[in-house]
């Protein structure tokens, strides 16, 4: 089966493969790449689409043998179209709840893990998303741990300003008490 994925918006979105030619019963994975908007869309709708094609191959067919001519309706039989709608999915919100306490983080990390698991995501996808969840709670454990040694530092030094103020003022009022002493001499 010869397939083409078409976009009503090839400036935002790059598909690769694009055309190509697909065995009886196998699986052919695709990448859609779609360009960042400047903006997000005020109203988060989206007009975009893609237009799948298929036909059937001639046999000994290669993928540089692949034409718009293949595609042709001649004949509705051999020929199928399918379309898909483009919908954009908001971000979640950040949560207020902060991560890496001990009474909530297991809770909201399992249910983070059961949202992928159910997602329609693929496996590499899913492998990518579990990464960046880890190297984020590790982030965040450095920044708590980075939050506590600076609040350390500044203890220390504001025990040491009030002990180096403590011997200015013992230094002054011996030298007062020296400077005294020579002057009635």
């Amino acid at each position: 089966m010869i397939a083409k994925v078409k976009t009503t918006n090839p400036k935002r979105y790059s598909v690769r493969p694009n055309a190509g030619i697909i065995s009886p019963n196998s699986v052919c994975s695709i990448t859609v790449t779609m360009q960042a908007h400047k903006e997000a869309p005020p109203d988060m709708q989206c007009r975009d689409k893609f237009l799948i094609q298929s036909a059937i191959a001639p046999h000994g067919a290669t993928n540089k043998d692949v034409t718009q001519e293949m595609f042709n309706r001649r004949d509705e039989k051999n020929t199928g179209e399918f379309k898909l709608r483009v919908v954009y999915i908001p971000a979640n919100p950040p949560s207020p709840v902060p991560e890496g306490d001990e009474d909530g983080a297991s809770s909201t990390a399992s249910s983070a893990d059961d949202e992928i698991k159910r997602s329609s995501f693929s496996e590499a996808a899913r492998s990518t998303i579990i990464k960046l969840k880890e190297e984020k709670e590790a982030a965040v454990k450095q920044n708590k741990e980075l939050l506590n040694e600076l609040e350390k530092a500044r203890k220390q030094t504001r025990q040491g300003r009030g002990a180096a103020s403590i011997r200015i003022l013992l230094y002054f009022l011996l030298l007062g008490i020296l400077v005294g002493y020579f002057i009635r001499k």
